[in-house]
């Protein structure tokens, strides 16, 4: 299943990815990956997390890069419960018109390959419409600091 965080910059959606997914930790049966833009989350989740920096793969630029990487890190580790990706619009050639084609084929793979993707988006609700209509859309979590 595809699951969305989505709301303006600045609206938390990091912080309680970071939360959902340090909580997944205790009750997962399957690896976690976290996909990020940078390193600079790497120190706010749990060690049993494998983190993965975008920066480090900077040629890939657009949707069928980006889902020809998701293959490589699930042909690397089968055990994979759930992939969070952090902020999809950030990356290089990702603009929300090619967010219905991502959704789609994450919702393959995820049925496919029995596991989940959580995904972060900056943009809000009504800016996305019809795009996330097969998505489940997350609201808060709370966030003890």
């Amino acid at each position: 299943m595809v699951k969305v965080f989505a709301g303006h910059k600045g609206s938390g959606k990091t912080k309680k990815m970071i939360h959902l997914a340090n909580d997944m930790v205790e009750t997962a049966d399957g690896s976690i990956v976290f996909i990020n833009r940078n390193h600079r989350l790497m120190y706010d989740l749990k060690y049993q997390i494998r983190v993965v920096c975008m920066e480090d793969y900077e040629d890939i630029t657009n949707i069928d890069e980006y889902i020809g990487f998701i293959y490589g890190i699930i042909s690397s580790d089968h055990d994979i419960e759930v992939i969070f990706i952090d902020g999809i619009l950030r990356h290089k050639d990702v603009h929300i018109p090619d967010l219905n084609e991502f959704f789609d084929r994450l919702e393959s793979i995820s049925k496919a390959h029995d596991l989940d993707f959580i995904v972060s988006v900056s943009a809000d609700l009504d800016e996305l419409g019809d795009i996330v209509k097969g998505c489940e859309i997350l609201g808060g979590c709370e966030i003890v600091d």
